[in-house]
């Protein structure tokens, strides 16, 4: 499981106080959670308990479209086709297993199968869009549409319409009255691993797909792989709902695969709480058996049902649970570990050289670059100015993977990087800072400087660990230091920040990967005098200290003058002049295009 690049050889610990104060695991819903599973039995009747035991069962199920749904920002709506799948490979095994014990050695194949068709679907999916979008969502449900089709005319092995009946009891447990413990044992561990990883790095990952996910593959992770296995874990979830309903029901017929469900397990995460595990698991039990309770008595019930979700979706967006406060925020913060020291990155064997070749790119039939050619050698601070549409961010654009290669070639440090998609770009060490600051405005500053930190760094044993939530860098002290409103906003959503702090958060963000080559697209924008000699300060501070190259698209000339540095001159697509400020200035071509004469 591999989001970032391995850890960078370089890295070395030394004990140290975190600059930042963490969230603190709260378990209260899930220990009620048990709490009240375990007082159940003492509670209630063998009928009801079972009753209650089915609909934990679609609570398990239920969690896996709300990790996707509500922390990944992606909805499943073919999670019954795992359901069905987990139901009929595990039902099957067992009932094989009754002649002969070595079937018993299937039974994985019940959480196998499914998971690994999750997540080779959503790569197929994902690699090729980094939107999520209404698409996925259309696609799982036909591949539901499928499944139900499939179970429903193979009746040789599903058993067609009638099912696949007569499944035992497993291993000598009654599934009126022992299966209860676990399923509820099955519920409480299912919830209680939910609710451990979205406060791991992973977690914060997660979050951070559902609010900016154009941003996060500018810091190198492989967002596709990301939510491949998160949808991958969700098939788990729903594979085991459904081993466990084949145990519990002794018979799987096509409705456990069938679109009826999908939708059930969408209503029940929106009403009970698509962001928690814990309401995602209570939303199918207490409206699973209400819906059971009136389907006897009020013909209307699943009219009732469909408003409660309608009234759900549009005036409580966290569902029943987030009423009472169940979701947890992202700057809950407690005290502070002690925090892991990271070594500044071992400098690259090779000096910057980066080149572009005779770049066109076109959108909707508008020629964006008309044949541009420039390059840059070694490390220190380029400006790139030029009249409005000029084609001075649609080249950062095509370098980073957002706009399509018509022509040409773009060479970083002897490597074709034209057509690289943005998260390898990233990896090639480019940094990259956004025109409009780009930040991820639910999840608190800290939380978007570790997302930058981790870039490079985190490995898939770190993105499940708690070490990582304390690590920092020498960098990370000093961008601190320079812009000390950070440091004193640590615990605020990034979204509440001011232009001028948001673009200070963006700065530091793009720079803590600590990449060769940064592209600052007016980072100056909308700031104070103040603010812009601070900004101004800070780019040629950290780009000399790092000893890296970097491109600063500006409007500013005094700014410009500020920053120092070759210039290079944009116009209508293509390299006008470069030079010196001094030259620049007294270059007739570009006197004539800013007095708006281009002949």
């Amino acid at each position: 499981m591999d989001y970032s690049e391995d850890i960078d050889p370089g890295l070395a610990a030394a004990e140290s106080a975190s600059p930042k104060r963490r969230p603190r695991l709260k378990v209260s819903g899930p220990v009620l959670l048990g709490l009240g599973l375990c007082a159940l039995p003492f509670l209630t009747d063998d009928f009801t308990r079972y009753q209650i035991g089915l609909f934990l069962i679609y609570g398990v199920a239920t969690q896996g479209v709300a990790l996707c749904w509500g922390r990944l920002g992606f909805l499943p709506l073919g999670n019954a086709l795992f359901f069905g799948m987990g139901a009929y490979l595990a039902g099957g095994s067992l009932k094989a297993a009754s002649t002969d014990a070595l079937w018993y050695w299937t039974l994985p194949l019940a959480w196998v199968l499914p998971s690994a068709l999750a997540y080779l679907s959503a790569r197929l999916v994902f690699a090729r869009s980094t939107r999520s979008g209404p698409f996925f969502s259309l696609i799982t449900l036909a591949m539901t549409m499928l499944g139900f089709l499939v179970v429903q005319q193979w009746s040789s092995v599903t058993g067609g319409f009638n099912g696949l009946s007569d499944i035992p009891e497993p291993f000598g447990l009654d599934r009126y009255t022992d299966l209860y413990g676990v399923i509820a044992f099955c519920a409480v561990c299912t919830t209680v691993l939910l609710s451990v990883l979205v406060r791991r790095p992973l977690g914060t990952l997660w979050s951070a797909i559902a609010q900016n996910e154009d941003r996060l593959q500018l810091f190198g992770y492989a967002t596709d792989r990301i939510k491949a296995n998160a949808y991958a874990l969700s098939a788990f979830l729903a594979a085991t709902a459904g081993a466990l309903f084949a145990m519990h029901q002794g018979i799987v017929t096509p409705l456990s695969m069938g679109v009826v469900l999908a939708t059930e397990f969408v209503i029940w995460a929106a009403v009970g709480g698509k962001a928690s595990p814990v309401g995602a698991l209570l939303g199918a039990v207490l409206v699973g058996y209400a819906s059971s309770e009136l389907r006897d008595t009020f013909s209307y019930w699943e009219v009732l049902v469909a408003l409660l979700f309608l009234v759900v979706v549009r005036f409580l967006p966290e569902g029943l649970y987030g009423l009472v406060g169940g979701r947890p925020t992202p700057t809950d913060a407690g005290e502070e570990p002690s925090g892991k020291m990271l070594a500044p990155r071992a400098p690259v064997a090779c000096e910057l050289a980066l080149s572009f070749r005779n770049v066109s790119s076109s959108q909707g039939g508008v020629r964006i670059l008309n044949d541009l050619s420039f390059g840059l050698q070694g490390p220190g601070v380029r400006c790139i100015i030029g009249p409005n549409g000029a084609g001075k961010t649609s080249c950062f654009n095509v370098l980073t993977g957002r706009l399509p290669l018509r022509a040409g070639s773009i060479v970083l440090n002897g490597k074709d990087v034209s057509r690289l998609p943005a998260w390898k770009v990233a990896r090639s060490g480019v940094g990259r800072k956004m025109q409009v600051p780009s930040v991820f405005p639910a999840l608190s500053v800290a939380q978007n400087l570790d997302i930058a930190l981790w870039a490079g760094r985190l490995s898939g044993r770190d993105a499940l660990g708690r070490q990582a939530l304390s690590w920092h860098t020498p960098l990370l002290d000093e961008l601190l230091t320079l812009f000390p409103v950070l440091r004193q906003q640590l615990h605020e959503p990034a979204g509440s920040l001011s232009q001028g702090h948001r673009q200070a958060l963006e700065f530091a963000m793009t720079m803590l990967p600590e990449p060769q080559l940064v592209l600052l697209d007016e980072p100056c924008a909308g700031l104070s005098p103040k603010e812009t000699h601070q900004m101004i300060d800070a780019i040629r501070q950290v780009i000399d200290q790092l000893g890296v190259g970097a491109l600063v698209i500006e409007h500013d000339i005094s700014a410009v003058e500020a920053i120092g540095g070759q210039v290079f001159v944009f116009d209508q697509g293509a390299l006008l002049s470069e030079g010196t400020l001094e030259q620049i200035q007294n270059d007739p071509r570009v006197k004539r295009v800013y007095a708006g004469a281009r002949k």
